[in-house]
């Protein structure tokens, strides 16, 4: 199968499984997981632990080997390969860099081992040193600098080779808030700077949803869905993935027709909305819909309102406020409104409210 961007995928897993142990004790930690990931591209394995993620990262890497299926690169099988056979890299979450060494001297040593002529070998510490913006620490050892210079290094060792695919086993998880968020940037800056195919692991929605061209969202050693940061968001297929992936409304209603993805559902209020339908879905009676908060509006009741409830709490986040609305015999439905100047005092708790639902805001679940 071909990428988007032109010849063969990056990556391809095809009906990988990966079972450990035997018999009453066997964990199959992969079930027949099939994807491609393209060229060029910053592709995330998002989803809790224990979901399968880093197994199939290390399939990708060769540490470990498929009970069933392949793992192909670029239209080759590599299944059997071992890792220091395949033009990939991997950066772990410890970063395992050689304390005794220099900066430049750890980025020289994967180099080294290769066999690069010194000419070479310094041409790629100096174009790699630039890359991650570490020219001026080049002489100091790698246990004299911040977690976030060390990562810098892992980064630059991991690259200088041109790997064809750079595997990234949840690589920010040990930094502080402010500088993971930094490093966000910094990692999809690299991506695009050197066109290689980035495979990011990771547990964190925002992390993904931050850096990701497409996300597979997995659970339970299988992948749910697989789209843009916008699609796994705004149109969830799976309960799993709309729980998993940021807040959302999950209420009850009646898939009254689908066309062309286009399903029409009527809520318990007795009104009629549009909203997206998963592919093969049919208008099959009741289903389970979700609407995004910052997808809805508190409104003073009346025609217009989709819904209309109690308002049970108001949160103050400074950029924007929660209104947890009661509807009778449904969990709160959350709105997500931004703050304006003149807003303080419009609605008070124990106020009867509307809310209107965005067009084409709601998206119908897969069960």
């Amino acid at each position: 199968m071909n990428s988007a961007k032109g010849g063969p995928a990056a990556v391809q897993a095809l009906n990988v499984s990966k079972v450990f142990g035997e018999g009453d004790s066997a964990v199959v930690a992969l079930d027949n997981v099939s994807v491609n990931i393209r060229q060029n591209e910053f592709f995330t394995l998002l989803g809790p632990s224990g979901c399968g993620k880093t197994t199939l990262l290390r399939l990708i890497a060769g540490f470990d080997h498929p009970s069933n299926g392949a793992i192909l690169l670029e239209g080759e099988d590599i299944s059997g390969l071992p890792p220091y056979q395949r033009p990939v890299n991997t950066v772990f979450q410890s970063y395992a860099l050689f304390p005794h060494m220099t900066v430049a001297g750890n980025i020289a040593f994967g180099l080294e081992m290769l066999g690069k002529s010194k000419p070479e070998i310094d041409a790629t510490v100096t174009d790699m040193l630039r890359l991650v913006q570490m020219e001026e620490l080049k002489d100091r050892q790698t246990s004299q600098i911040s977690g976030g210079q060390q990562q810098r290094v892992a980064l630059a060792r991991a690259l200088a080779p041109h790997p064809k695919v750079l595997l990234l086993d949840e690589p920010l998880s040990a930094l502080d808030l402010k500088l993971r968020k930094e490093m966000q940037i910094e990692l999809k800056r690299l991506q695009h700077e050197t066109g290689i195919t980035f495979i990011f692991v990771t547990h964190d929605q925002e992390e993904a949803l931050t850096m990701s061209d497409r996300i597979a969202v997995m659970s339970a050693g299988n992948i749910l869905q697989v789209g843009t940061p916008r699609d796994i968001y705004d149109h969830p297929a799976e309960r799993f993935v709309a729980n998993f992936i940021g807040e959302t409304n999950f209420f009850q209603a009646e898939l009254v027709s689908v066309k062309k993805g286009a399903g029409k559902i009527k809520l318990a209020s007795g009104k009629t909305i549009t909203a997206t339908v998963p592919d093969g879905l049919v208008a099959n009676g009741h289903i389970t819909a979700v609407v995004r908060p910052e997808h809805a509006r508190i409104v003073e009741p009346g025609a217009s309102s989709t819904l209309v409830g109690t308002l049970e709490n108001i949160v103050y986040f400074g950029t924007d406020t929660h209104f947890h609305v009661a509807l009778g015999g449904e969990e709160a439905f959350i709105v997500r409104m931004q703050n304006a100047r003149d807003d303080a005092g419009k609605f008070s708790t124990g106020m009867n409210v509307g809310i209107t639902i965005d067009a084409n805001a709601a998206q119908v679940l897969r069960d």
